[in-house]
């Protein structure tokens, strides 16, 4: 099924959007995954069923990069990948794709210091300030072959297309 609202396109295929690998992360195309939380808490619903330890409830985190304050990932966390980060003091969450721990970097090499988390007035986000133990965050990487910031692309408020910013 092929959607298209205000100029956004979505695809959905068995609950998954419907690009290859690098389409999405290479498009000038805004093409936004509203069914994410929908998916997650499927998972989540689906694990909780089968008895999964530990439980796969997540909440979001936005992690902050401590000398440049921008925000360059936002992920999603549950307790147990949390309690690990935090007593590792590195960056690790809850990968929803692979309904396991994600130690960022962990093949990339491009892990992060976790130097401080915060909750918010709710406690159903987090914010984690981070320090780059060597470059970028995202897995894709600029025309130069560096890691880029996940937010890499500025959307036109106008026309809705992506403006790459560290092409």
């Amino acid at each position: 099924m092929q959607v298209a609202a205000q100029g956004i396109a979505f695809g959905r295929k068995y609950g998954k959007i419907c690009t290859p690998m690098g389409e999405l992360e290479e498009t000038s195309e805004l093409r936004l995954d509203f069914t994410k939380l929908e998916k997650v808490g499927g998972q989540v619903a689906a694990s909780r069923a089968a008895g999964a330890d530990p439980d796969p409830g997540v909440i979001p985190v936005a992690v902050q990069n401590a000398d440049t304050k921008e925000v360059i990932l936002v992920a999603y966390t549950n307790e147990h990948a949390m309690r690990e980060s935090f007593a590792k003091r590195k960056l690790i969450l809850w990968s929803t794709s692979r309904n396991k721990l994600w130690f960022k970097g962990e093949t990339s090499g491009e892990t992060f210091d976790l130097l401080e988390a915060y909750v918010n007035c709710e406690q159903n986000s987090l914010l984690y300030v981070v320090r780059p133990c060597r470059g970028g965050i995202c897995h894709t990487k600029n025309k130069s072959g560096a890691p880029r910031n996940c937010y890499y692309r500025k959307i036109d408020l106008d026309t809705l297309k992506l403006e790459f910013v560290d092409p």
